[in-house]
């Protein structure tokens, strides 16, 4: 245990590395950065969406409360204020409260890199919303001072979600072996990357 007066006072991160609250995609469509009032219509899609989520979203195990749901995005604030994750629901720009699907930035996978996570409602499948999101976060992430890479991680067996890093150009690097965290899973997981280009 540590005294509180030791740690060094919190500092913000530079304007320059937090990416935009509102990212316009093709068709009307729009990432917008997730906020305390969408607890209700993101818990309802998770909830609806768990038997498509399940086998892939290691999360998807157990039906989220409403309070749960609530608390994650309160987390979720926090980390977009302290620079390491960037949370956003995908909504149509003409009715921006209704949760379409799910996207994130995240820098967990060491300095310079950044990941994208995304998933989309089952009944939304199918219109290239993954790939418009994603592809619009990738611009984003490389627009990030100190991001020089983005990745994409998908369980091998996941075509839907391989399909959207080969669309837009990223380079499979590796197949990662690791544990099986949800049921569809092989534990082999597919590592997808796009550099920022060379000037």
């Amino acid at each position: 245990m540590t005294d509180i007066a030791d740690e060094p006072a919190p500092t913000a991160p530079p304007a320059d590395s937090h990416p935009p609250e509102w990212l316009d995609l093709p068709d009307g469509f729009a990432l917008r950065r997730r906020t305390a009032a969408d607890a209700g219509e993101m818990n309802s899609v998770i909830v609806r969406n768990n038997a498509h989520l399940r086998p892939w979203m290691p999360w998807a195990a157990g039906l989220p409360t409403l309070a749960h749901t609530a608390e994650m995005i309160r987390l979720g604030s926090q980390l977009w204020e302290q620079g390491s994750d960037f949370l956003y629901v995908l909504v149509h720009a003409e009715r921006p409260g209704g949760v379409l699907g799910m996207f994130g930035l995240h820098r967990r996978i060491g300095p310079g890199a950044i990941e994208i996570g995304y998933w989309i409602d089952q009944a939304h499948t199918g219109r290239s919303l993954a790939t418009n999101g994603a592809a619009a976060l990738t611009g984003a992430a490389l627009r990030l001072v100190d991001v020089e890479r983005v990745e994409i991680h998908c369980d091998e067996a996941n075509a839907a979600s391989a399909a959207v890093p080969r669309k837009l150009g990223y380079r499979l690097d590796r197949i990662a072996e690791g544990p099986i965290a949800a049921p569809a899973e092989t534990g082999r997981k597919l590592i997808w990357i796009q550099r920022r280009p060379a000037h």
